[in-house]
């Protein structure tokens, strides 16, 4: 028994069974996670290996290339990069993607251990290993001003309560604290006072140390009891420790307080920050890596909530939250989904002009939505601006099918039939086409599963969810829609005359068909001409790798030259936060004068970040890229190293060009890196062009006498800890006070050591007690630090980066490449174009490669269907008819080849098909009935003229909002619903005629060669 007749004649059964499936789609939906793309976690872990004190290139020769070395044989690694710096490298492994991490980061963890324990030297510390995760990044940053408390109290306010508050959140991994400041008892010793009584820094640490204790020694018995002894010295004020005595020789002691300012002082600031021009405390909040970013985000707005109202004179300043982008994006695709919707609905009722037809169709959508949620839930597909414009993109497509079984269920009836003999009749004669259409539709995607690399990962969803729904959607068009037609579909008599006379349209129609089977060559050279001239656009026609979505949101990171200190670092935040202040659309600014790598642990005083959110985008009449073209204009402080860079949703700021120049010397790599720099800076389009080419950061060596030391008994290492104990302070114990502890510094006051010529006259003291100055026994000479050294894949390289404004990536590239067509690089040297561009290339040649194999598969569905090599391939001349209005529209539209486009062009070619599908079948079943050719083709183009227009316009009419790119996160669907509109529209015009035309001229060249094979 046929699945429609079981429907039609079982329905109640049927109706119990669509029931089943919404209430369990229904559960399903409640179930899925929501964010804003799919999980995506780059395949790469990072190395970092410290070995303090070490210059770049001992770091790359000790750890670095033993590192990369050892790491090399490890399965499915594609890149390795590093980073040798002063102290401290960094190896980035790249794997494959699919690798499985857990296991890969094993083999690393083997690798370094072997390496760490057969070759790296024994002072360097042992090597960590870190997988990248996406829940890294924060989710949220809040900024956190008081007008109530101080900032140093306000920072132990957050590190005591709020932060432990918000870090009990489900769902809440970590809250990183930055700006604030930290107490701490600071003592600093005048250096006359140390030279005149002839002490050592090191020696009243000790002393502090040694004081500031409670210590248990033991038990006693007095009566019948034991008591605990304890020696409690523990300081209880600051008194207590100006009062220490500190040993001067024979000649006695005196108090700590007669040679050293003790003050309850705050720590030196690493960084500083601000919210809106307030000094503020920031809070990054990371979440876990398996939990709903809606979900937390919300807990965490929540819970500020009740801290606002717990602190009265708290300032909250929400400068970034993912999730309002997500929950804005998610809601604009689903409102396009709904509107697309209501315009297929209402073009079916255009069409119809009955309402029960409409009420059957429009039935089908929701219950093919319900149904897409169960496959969805058990995929473990989310709901993210992907497959919600997957479903979008299938809300058009799966009343396809509806409509074709409904259509000829209609036309059985206009014709007199009965209602369950055309429910019948009507659903099976068309069974086998949907069948068809929708395989073709749901195989395209198919290949896109097994494609590797960030775009088809990230699109792996959309395929599912489109297959799903067009899957779901077949189901419902054989059973739901005849068992519904059989019971509710009607046609009144003004309805049956209406039928039975051909419409004006369809006698243009006719008309223009029959002229154009006359005229078949002529049809057939306009189209080899309208293909030929489209494909002359496509030079003119921009590439780039995905659509950059306008979040509302940018970042300013800045850099002055190296050892830049910290105070000329927030002269320049102080005044890039003017310039922002005054521009309308800015909201909140969140800024960081001193950053500090997280993975690295290395602060650095010369640069800082600033990031910026902006009003929503129905409040501005400027794009991103306007606003930030802006402050790049406007942002003119000497010296200044800008970056502005939009706030990529997968996370990264990472600036579109990068050229890699590759060759093994440091200073030749640095001359040509300059000269590529000089070559390309006119190129239009290109903004902060920088190279990796830092300027070294300054220092003072002190470079000892070993001879005259050694005369004064005095090492290296002594030298290094006087130095230490005197500049940056030691800390060797706490002052406790409230149960809370802060670190007590000793170091001399910076008032005799701020220029190098006191620091040289610092007094060491040797084993003897002998004061030695240090100019004595040292040299102090200023020079440049070391650069960092950059590697990938065991050879050196410098890196050439910079970001776009107005321009497509592929189009600058390719200037790029003219102008350094004729740039001569010496023997064993290399340019390469990576980065984007790299993926870009990667992709495209990786959906080149499924889109090939879509059409391979296409005809294969085709040709079980018709049994038949010849009338699939009629139909595959449908795909470049699609092409032809592809390519205009992105032309006329100004928009560029992107990843997107052409996922949009691979799902196209499994859509276009269908319409044609369903023509030649009819013909077919035509000419089986006994009808010569030419009437055949005719008559099947009449018969179908009504379900093609209508399944062509539900279809681009449901992408229309998607095509326009309406609301929050629609750049990335757009350029898809564009392809699919400009494609389909193109295509279903000319399938009215070209198929007929191919049909007689491949069935005419057939038969003419029976013919002459039989002779």
């Amino acid at each position: 028994m046929k699945i429609s007749d079981f429907a039609i004649s079982r329905s109640v059964t049927t109706t119990m069974f669509i029931l089943l499936i919404v209430i369990i789609g229904l559960v399903s939906f409640s179930n899925l996670k929501i964010d804003l793309y799919p999980d995506i976690t780059f395949p790469g872990a990072a190395i970092v290996t410290t070995y303090e004190g070490v210059g770049s290139e001992e770091i790359e020769n000790l750890l670095t290339k033993p590192i990369e070395s050892s790491i090399s044989t490890v399965e499915g690694v594609k890149n390795i990069s590093s980073i040798s710096s002063i102290g401290q490298s960094t190896v980035v492994v790249e794997f494959n993607w699919g690798t499985d991490m857990d296991f890969a980061v094993q083999n690393l963890r083997e690798q370094t251990e072997l390496a760490s324990n057969a070759i790296l030297p024994d002072a360097a510390d042992s090597p960590l290993i870190f997988k990248f995760d996406p829940a890294m990044l924060p989710i949220m940053i809040y900024g956190l001003s008081s007008n109530e408390l101080e900032l140093y109290q306000l920072k132990k306010e957050i590190d005591d309560n709020i932060a432990p508050e918000l870090e009990r959140l489900p769902g809440v991994a970590q809250v990183n604290i930055q700006g604030g400041l930290e107490r701490e008892i600071i003592i600093s010793l005048k250096r006359e006072n140390l030279n005149f009584y002839n002490l050592d820094p090191a020696i009243i640490n000790n002393i502090l140390a040694n004081e500031n204790l409670n210590i248990s020694t033991g038990e006693i018995k007095q009566g019948n009891k034991d008591l605990l002894v304890r020696a409690v010295g523990k300081f209880n004020s600051l008194d207590d420790i100006r009062n220490i005595n500190i040993p001067i020789g024979n000649s006695g002691s005196l108090k700590l307080r007669e040679i050293a300012e003790v003050e309850d002082s705050f720590a030196d600031p690493v960084t500083i920050s601000r919210s809106n021009q307030q000094d503020s405390v920031v809070l990054y909040i990371q979440k876990q890596t398996d939990f709903n970013t809606v979900e937390v985000a919300n807990r965490v707005r929540a819970q500020m909530k009740e801290i606002e109202e717990k602190y009265p004179g708290l300032n909250i300043f929400l400068g970034m939250d993912q999730s309002e982008f997500i929950q804005n994006s998610i809601n604009n695709v689903s409102q396009n989904a709904v509107l697309g919707g209501i315009l297929a609905v209402l073009i079916l009722f255009i069409f119809l002009r009955n309402i029960r037809s409409t009420i059957i169709i429009a039935a089908a959508i929701p219950v093919s939505i319900i149904a897409t949620f169960v496959l969805m839930y058990f995929a473990e597909v989310n709901l993210n601006i992907i497959s919600l414009g997957g479903l979008a993109l299938g809300v058009g497509m799966l009343v396809d099918n509806a409509i074709v079984v409904l259509e000829n269920i209609y036309r059985y009836r206009s014709m007199g039939e009965g209602k369950i003999e055309s429910a019948r009749e009507g659903s099976s004669e068309v069974a086998m086409a949907i069948v068809a259409s929708t395989m073709t539709t749901v195989v395209v995607f198919m290949p896109v599963l097994f494609v590797e690399g960030l775009a088809a990962r990230l699109f792996k969803d959309l395929a599912f969810t489109v297959a799903f729904s067009l899957l779901a959607s077949l189901l419902v068009a054989l059973t739901l829609i005849p068992m519904l037609a059989s019971k509710i579909l009607k046609l009144s008599q003004k309805e049956f005359k209406r039928q039975q006379n051909i419409g004006r349209i369809k006698k243009i129609y006719k008309s223009l068909l029959t002229k154009s089977l006359k005229h078949r060559w002529v049809v057939v050279l306009l189209l080899v001409v309208s293909l030929t001239a489209s494909i002359m656009l496509l030079p003119l026609i921009g590439f780039e790798f995905m659509p950059e979505a306008d979040q509302g949101s940018f970042a300013i990171s800045y850099m002055l030259p190296v050892g830049s200190s910290l105070e000329e670092s927030n002269k320049a935040a102080v005044e890039i936060e003017k310039i922002l202040s005054e521009i309308p659309e800015v909201e909140i600014m969140m800024t960081t004068v001193g950053t500090t790598d997280m993975m690295q642990g290395i602060s650095s005083s010369n640069s800082g970040s600033i990031n910026i959110d902006l009003v929503d985008l129905s409040e501005r009449e400027r794009s991103l890229d306007q606003i930030m073209e802006e402050v790049r204009q406007k942002v003119k402080i000497p010296d200044l190293n800008l970056t502005v860079a939009s706030q990529s949703g997968m996370g990264g700021q990472e600036k579109p060009v990068n050229i890699k120049i590759k060759g093994n010397d440091f200073q030749i790599l640095k001359k040509y890196s300059a000269l590529v720099v000089e070559e390309i800076k006119d190129i239009n389009g290109l903004r902060e062009i920088e190279d990796s080419f830092e300027v070294g950061r300054p220092e003072l060596q002190v470079k000892i006498n070993r001879e005259i030391a050694s005369r004064f008994s005095i090492n290296l290492n002594q030298l290094a800890a006087y130095l230490k104990n005197a500049i940056s302070g030691v800390v060797r114990t706490k002052y406790e006070v409230d149960g809370e502890e802060y670190n007590i510094r000793v170091r001399i006051d910076r008032e005799d050591y701020n220029s190098i010529n006191k620091l040289s006259t610092l007094n060491i003291i040797n084993n003897q007690g002998i004061n030695v100055p240090l100019n004595r026994i040292a040299e102090f000479e200023l020079v440049e630090g070391p650069a960092e050294i950059l590697r990938i894949n065991q050879q050196r390289y410098a890196e050439i980066t910079a970001d776009l404004f107005n321009r497509d990536l592929g189009s600058v590239v390719n200037d790029i490449r003219a102008e350094l067509d004729d740039f001569q690089l010496p023997e064993g040297y290399e340019i390469s174009y990576e980065g984007q561009f790299e993926d870009l290339n990667e992709s495209f040649t990786s959906l080149a490669y499924a889109f090939l194999l879509s059409i391979i598969l296409i005809y294969m569905v085709m040709a079980s269907q018709f049994e038949s090599l010849i009338h699939p391939f009629i139909i595959m001349f449908t795909i470049p008819l699609a092409v032809i209005g592809v390519i205009f529209a992105l032309y006329i539209s100004s928009n560029v080849i992107s990843v997107a486009s052409l996922i949009g062009l691979i799902t196209l070619a499994g859509i276009v098909v269908n319409n044609a599908i369903v023509m030649v079948d009819y013909i077919n079943q035509l000419r089986r009935q006994g009808k010569e050719k030419i009437e055949a083709i005719i008559s099947s183009g009449m018969v179908r003229f009504r379900p093609i227009m209508m399944t062509a316009l539900t279809t681009i009419l449901a992408l229309i909002p998607i095509a326009l790119g309406i609301g929050e996160g629609s750049e990335l669907s757009q350029p898809i619903g564009i392809v699919i509109v400009s494609g389909l529209s193109f295509a279903t015009f000319l399938t009215l005629f070209i198929i007929p035309i191919f049909y007689s001229l491949i069935t005419d060249l057939k038969e003419a060669i029976i013919l002459k094979l039989r002779k």
